[in-house]
């Protein structure tokens, strides 16, 4: 069952660069990178990186 949760913790992002090299980077097969989006990294494994959509992030992030 589904159930709502709210981040606790600080989560570290950097501007996704239009054209920049991806690999090692997930990006879900519904977002197309684009500038704007953001790449969250785990702060405690920098190996692990994702793509967040520009329009997930405006929705639900601000500078901390």
């Amino acid at each position: 069952m589904w159930k709502e949760y709210r981040k606790t913790a600080v989560q570290e992002m950097r501007p996704y660069v239009p054209g920049e090299d991806l690999t090692g980077i997930s990006v879900s097969p519904e977002d197309t990178p684009e500038e704007g989006g953001m790449i969250a990294r785990n702060a405690a494994n920098h190996a692990d990186q994702w793509y967040v959509a520009k329009d997930f992030f405006a929705k639900n992030y601000e500078e901390a």
